[in-house]
């Protein structure tokens, strides 16, 4: 039986119509709507890959999306809190809209700045100005892999956009995953690495599946 980590982004923060800001580890919003996180439990018990043991960003979002998937599934869990999962320090450019961010990294030329956006999104090189250290997030994932997730079983993790991008370091080959892949994954979007007992290094057999768009309301 191969183990299996499955990582889901928390469920939305704004509402249409709404302009989205960038959120991090300083902002704790709740979600602003239900199917996202119910869609994930739905997904998973359909595929016949329901957990057994759930973790989570302590971040509103996060752990709200983690009920909600668990609620869907029809199981009772307790849900383990992962401090060192909370997002990224997204810095002076905390809860300001990608404009104003593309402006600032650009200097104000917003096709500079969108470039800076999309090496974020690419390769996870992180912009000046915001408070993250690869290596160490890195890390945080290999000791989760290690630490966490017992052989044989399955876990589900909750967690933010700008931590999820770094999990495919699990492959062994983060450089060659993020030229196949956007690292950013949609919100209520899912991810799954899987490995066998002997095998050095995980797999990952789904990136940013969307549940949501397989269960509309």
């Amino acid at each position: 039986m191969r183990t299996k980590i499955i990582i889901a982004r928390h469920g939305n923060t704004f509402r249409p119509g709404e302009i989205p800001t960038r959120v991090g580890a300083k902002t704790d919003l709740p979600l602003v709507e239900e199917e996202r996180g119910k869609s994930i439990g739905l997904y998973l018990k359909d595929h016949g890959v329901v957990p057994h043991k759930i973790y989570s960003s302590p971040l509103k979002r996060c752990l709200e999306t983690a009920v909600l998937a668990l609620n869907a599934m029809n199981i009772e869990m307790d849900i383990s809190i992962l401090n060192r999962f909370t997002e990224i320090d997204y810095g002076i450019d905390e809860n300001k809209t990608e404009e104003e961010v593309m402006l600032r990294l650009g200097n104000g030329n917003i096709e500079k700045g969108k470039g800076i956006i999309d090496e974020w999104n690419k390769k996870a090189i992180v912009p000046d100005g915001w408070k993250a250290d690869p290596q160490q997030i890195i890390k945080t994932w290999e000791d989760f892999a290690e630490k966490e997730v017992p052989l044989h079983q399955t876990v589900l993790l909750v967690a933010s956009n700008g931590i999820i991008r770094f999990a495919p370091c699990l492959t062994g080959n983060f450089e060659q995953f993020s030229r196949e892949y956007d690292l950013k994954v949609a919100t209520g979007g899912l991810c799954i690495f899987e490995k066998e007992e002997n095998e050095p290094f995980w797999t990952c057999t789904a990136w940013n599946i969307k549940p949501y768009k397989l269960y509309p309301e």
